[in-house]
């Protein structure tokens, strides 16, 4: 079934990756085996669920936040904040912005370390954490462009729907001209914006796969998965769908998990661990789906490691 796209299925991986996930995790069950598999999982960004916020914040104070406003909308100047507090702040979003960049240095090479433990059904962290250093440095890379460009898009969006706001609170001979061409522009621009997202999302979602089985750098590895996209939207359509229901699915989980463990599992390392055979279930799931488009893109070809078989879910009309 391999290339056809007319005989890509979804339903088929998605039984074999439970298959696979059980021959990792149960056949047999070994506990230091799970806390690494948990680890890679972890180092790869799979937190795991949160379970949702369980506290309710209280008001904050009585309302007096160093300004009070008047009835014409006029603020006080005299905030009278203290200069090392300006630079505590300063320090603390540097720190901050420092703890996320490395963060997402080590679950770029993280993503090939998991990868790499579901594909040769191993539990690893040292050996292709070297080995892959190359492509986790180039997708560590590609990611920071991408997450500049993103704020960019985001500056433009809030620009180009601010302009037309500063003209309809300025000017209010020409708010009723101004509301439904307002309206129509943020909802594109809105959408615009979504769909941008949404489809890098599912690039990234294969990237990793691409340059596990290629060896390539990031670029490479994004034009060539758009490419695919690209040429067939159905089969992407429907995994996107589908794993729209899964997200749903886990989250319920992830909330009953931590309700079970009075929030406990909702620490990441530990929600992790929890989840750890649904969050392989659906990594299996997707190096399976993406096998499907021929040899050039199955994982398992790379490692000459036995793929999973596939079958499939119904047998063509004679």
């Amino acid at each position: 079934m391999n290339g056809n796209p007319s005989k890509i299925e979804i339903f088929a991986p998605f039984g074999a990756a439970y298959e696979w996930m059980k021959g990792m995790l149960f056949r047999p069950f070994d506990v230091a085996r799970w806390l690494t598999i948990a680890f890679a999982a972890f180092l790869a960004g799979n937190i795991g669920g949160g379970g949702g916020k369980f506290t309710r914040l209280g008001r904050l104070g009585n309302g007096n936040w160093g300004y009070s406003s008047t009835r014409y909308g006029d603020f006080q100047s005299d905030w009278n904040i203290e200069p090392w507090v300006i630079a505590g702040i300063v320090v603390a979003v540097l720190i901050g912005l420092a703890i996320a960049l490395i963060w997402m240095w080590v679950s770029s090479r993280g993503r090939f370390i998991f990868t790499d433990c579901v594909v040769k059904n191993k539990a690893a962290i040292k050996e292709p954490w070297r080995e892959f250093r190359r492509e986790g440095n180039s997708y560590f890379l590609f990611s920071l462009v991408v997450a500049a460009g993103m704020i960019f898009l985001l500056g433009i969006t809030l620009l180009i729907a601010w302009l037309p706001l500063s003209v309809l609170m300025g000017n209010r001979d020409s708010r009723e001209a101004i509301v439904i061409p307002l309206i129509v522009l943020s909802v594109i621009v809105v959408l615009i914006s979504l769909g941008l997202a949404l489809f890098f999302v599912l690039v990234a979602q294969f990237m990793v796969p691409v340059m596990y089985r290629r060896r390539c750098l990031a670029q490479e590895a994004f034009l060539d998965v758009t490419k695919l996209i690209l040429g067939n939207p159905g089969p992407f359509i429907l995994f996107v769908l589908f794993g729209i229901g899964l997200a749903i699915v886990v989250g319920v989980i992830a909330m009953l998990v931590t309700c079970i463990t009075c929030c406990i599992g909702a620490f990441p390392y530990i929600s992790t661990v929890l989840l750890l055979p649904v969050i392989v279930w659906l990594m299996a799931f997707k190096l399976l789906f993406l096998r499907q488009f021929g040899d050039q893109y199955d994982v398992w070809a790379a490692t000459g490691t036995a793929a999973p078989a596939i079958e499939p879910s119904s047998n063509p009309p004679a």
